[in-house]
C-alpha cells in the first residue's frame, strides 16, 4: 500500500519503477524534462532511519534512474534534492539539468535555473497525452535497461 507522499505525488498512475523498498514517480509538474520523485517505502521520516536493505536497495535505483534519464531525457547533470518540509516521508526530487531546452510530444521543456541551482518553479505540467508518451517511455526505457 502506498505512502502519503507515493499518493500525493500519483501513485500508481504515475509510477515508473517499484523495488522492494523505493518508488520511482514522474513527477507531475515538471520543471525539467524527466523530473521524478524517488520514494522510500518504508514508514520513516528521518534519511537515518533507513534500514540497510533501504540504503543497498537505494544504490540500485539510483542506477536505474540515471541510466534511464541519461537515455530520455540526455540530461548534463543531474540533482537529487531531499527537501521533506511538506512531504515528511523520506523521498527525493530528482531534476535532470541541461543547457539547451528539451522538447517531448510537443512540449518544450527549459532548465531555468541553469547553470545555477534548480529553480521548481516556473514547471510545466503535462496535459495528459504529453504525460503518458513520457511514462510510457521512460517505462520503456527502464525495462530496456534492465534496471
Amino acid at each position: 500500500m502506498p505512502n502519503a507522499t507515493e499518493t500525493k505525488f500519483g501513485d500508481p498512475d504515475t509510477r515508473i519503477a517499484q523495488t522492494a523498498c523505493w518508488t520511482v514517480l514522474l513527477r507531475p509538474k515538471q520543471p525539467t524534462l524527466g523530473s521524478l520523485v524517488l520514494v522510500c517505502r518504508e514508514p520513516v521520516q528521518q534519511f537515518s532511519a533507513l534500514s540497510p536493505a533501504a540504503f543497498s536497495d537505494l544504490a540500485q535505483v539510483v542506477k536505474g534512474v540515471e541510466g534511464m534519464l541519461a537515455q530520455v531525457v540526455g540530461y548534463e547533470r543531474i540533482n537529487y534534492l531531499m527537501l521533506m518540509m511538506v512531504d515528511p516521508d523520506v523521498h527525493f526530487h530528482v531534476i535532470p539539468r541541461y543547457a539547451s531546452a528539451r522538447q517531448h510530444a510537443g512540449v518544450q521543456y527549459a532548465d531555468a535555473g541553469w547553470p545555477g541551482p534548480p529553480q521548481l518553479e516556473p514547471a510545466v505540467v503535462p496535459g495528459p497525452e504529453a504525460r503518458a508518451a513520457q511514462l510510457c517511455q521512460q517505462r520503456g526505457a527502464w525495462t530496456a535497461a534492465g534496471a
